[in-house]
Order: C-alpha cells, then structure tokens, then sequence
C-alpha cells in the first residue's frame, strides 16, 4: 500500500467513528518503544522494512507512537531477536520465525517451510488459511505475539565453493542455512551451520564453512559472498516465500489502544508490500551486474532435488508425530497449497510462463 493511500484510509476510519482527526491525536497517549531487528543495517532492504514500518506508524499516530530501531548486535545479537521480546528487554523485534525452530517447530510455518508456498499463497494461507491462528499458537508460551511484516520472495539457492553435480557432493557440505531447510539437507549428508546474517561472510571467507545461503541477488550482492566462493545456485527451495514477522510482547501488545493495534496491523500490511516490491525491483539488476562479474549461475542438479523433495516429506512425517500442532499447521498448509495451486496453474502459471517465452530475445 502507498504510504498516502495507508494515511488517507487512517484518517478515513477516524471519521467514520465521529471523531475529528485531531481530538483523535489530543485523545491518544505517547508510547515509546524499541524494535531489534535480526539484520545488520547495510541490508536496506531487509532491515529497511524494520525502518518502513516505525515510520509508517509514528506518521499514522501523527507522532504520538514512536518506535526506535537497532539492528543486530546493537542491543541483542540477531538470532536473540525473539529472546528479547520474550523476556520484556524490547518490545517489538523484526525477524524470521524459523530462526527459532529450536522453541517449537511450528514456528517454521510462519516464515516458510521446504517446498511449502509462494510469497503470494504464504500470505494468504496466514491470513484466509489459518496460519495466524497456528503459528501464534506456537508464539503464546513466549508471551509473543506475530503479525507478518515482509516477505523476500523465493530465494535463491546459494553460495557454493564447488560445483555441485551430484548427490554426493552435498555429503560432508558445512552450509549456513536457517530454518527447517536445513534439518531437511542434514538427511542428505550435509552439515547445516545457523550463523547469523552478519557473520556470513566472514565464515565463508574462512573456511569454516563450504557454502552460504542468504537471500537472493540483492542482498547477496551486499554482502559480498561472490568475492569467495564463485557458483551460485538456484532455486531456494527451502524458502519459496520466506515471510517475515514483527514479534511484539503480548503484554505490551495488549496494553495498546484498539486505535494503536490497527495503526501497528496496517503498518505491517504496507511495510510488506513495500519490502517485496523493493525485491521484485532490484534482484534482477543485480543478479545482471554478478553475472557480468564473472559469478557462474547454476541450476540445482534435479537428482539433488527429488532427493531433497523425499527427504522433506520424510521430516515432516517425522515432526508431525511428535508435535501435534506442528502436525495441525503441516497439513493446513499442505491442503491449502494444493486447492490454490490448482488456481494458480491456470491462471498466474500460464500467464507467466507465456510472457516470459515471449518475451525473450
């Protein structure tokens, strides 16, 4: 949503329910908070969303809600986002939920699982197929409360030292990868490494691990992982649509006026859309400008795939029989992705694929 249209439709509501705009500002009382984000600051896209956000709601609240942000690190480390907000240290953290897939699987649900939906189908299955209810069900024991506040789009697959052309090549592989993505490959043989966003690089130019994945060509670009290790591989099929959160106390959330808890929904709505339009616009730019570099883009073998395809099936089998609500939230989404793929292949699919033939050349 524009920023103006995001106003204009505040300041609508407002004179729906018989106030003028500024009994409402005079009306409502200062709140002060602060937001950790798990991202350092040189990511402007990501950690830009935190940014979006906190202003979308102190230009709502005419002022009055006023949220500062610090990135990783400044006052807790990036995979401690969610710790913070749990323990009252902050009130509000911009994360990805399957960082935390160590508190309960099912918070993996939230950002995106394995072969699990699009950018587009994981919005609407939180929305319209109860994801929202699940994963804040998940959420409750850590006195949190999550609402969506961004989305990535599909990643890409990663950075490799080597080629990968078989099977075996992943056997023994340290990769940094978050989330479930990275249970699902430890049954291929690799070695999975959750390092936070900001200590990638450093790790990869070390040594101590063999491949990252982050996000996708913008991003990566950022942070430099082409100058030490050359094939970049794709898709990410771990994260077809990975959604992003703002985590916010449950105690601190319910403190708020109803007038604030819209102001905060309606933020996040527009700091999601604004986050994935910034990465429909400048990923493909940038992937140009790796190429021309001399990056060598390769696809994931199809044998690396399927096995990875079975593996995760087998997980989540796995999962599901220890941890009911994981199993509740699987199957939701499951049925949901395959009643609006049906939709999907006739309409967006077809389209698609027919401007992209069309268009080449």
């Amino acid at each position: 949503m524009h920023r103006r249209s995001f106003l204009k439709a505040g300041a609508a509501g407002v004179a729906a329910s018989g106030l003028a705009a500024p009994a409402l500002a005079q009306a409502a009382p200062e709140v002060r908070w602060r937001l950790t984000s798990s991202f350092p600051k040189s990511l402007d896209t990501i950690f830009g969303t935190a940014e979006t956000f906190a202003r979308y709601v102190r230009e709502a609240s005419d002022g009055k809600f006023q949220i500062q942000t610090f990135s990783a690190g400044e006052i807790v480390p990036g995979l401690q986002a969610l710790d913070s907000v749990s323990t009252g240290a902050v009130e509000l953290a911009h994360t990805p939920t399957y960082f935390y897939v160590g508190k309960d699987m099912t918070l993996g649900l939230g950002t995106g699982v394995p072969f699990g939906l699009n950018a587009r189908l994981q919005h609407s299955w939180w929305h319209f197929g109860g994801g929202e209810a699940i994963v804040n069900e998940a959420m409750k024991p850590f006195g949190v409360y999550s609402i969506p506040c961004g989305n990535s789009g599909t990643q890409m697959g990663g950075w490799f030292r080597k080629e990968i052309k078989t099977l075996d090549d992943l056997k023994g592989l340290k990769f940094r990868i978050g989330g479930l993505g990275g249970q699902v490959l430890a049954k291929l043989g690799v070695v999975p490494q959750q390092i936070a966003p900001g200590d990638v690089y450093p790790a990869l130019e070390r040594g101590t691990i063999d491949a990252a994945e982050f996000v996708g060509p913008y991003d990566d670009e950022k942070l430099g992982l082409s100058k030490v290790a050359p094939y970049y591989y794709y898709p990410g099929w771990w994260e077809g649509g990975a959604m992003l959160h703002l985590c916010v106390n449950l105690d601190k959330w319910n403190s708020l006026t109803p007038q604030y808890q819209a102001i905060v929904r309606n933020a996040c709505e527009a700091a999601n859309n604004w986050m994935l339009a910034k990465y429909d616009a400048v990923n493909s730019q940038a992937l140009g400008r790796l190429i021309q570099a001399g990056v060598q883009l390769r696809p994931f073998p199809m044998e690396t795939i399927d096995a990875a395809y079975k593996a995760a099936n087998e997980f989540y089998a796995e999962v599901s029989a220890k941890n009911p609500l994981f199993k509740k939230g699987y199957e939701s989404m499951v049925a949901f992705r395959k009643e609006n793929y049906t939709w999907w292949q006739i309409g967006e699919y077809s389209y698609d694929s027919y401007i992209i033939r069309s268009s080449r050349g």
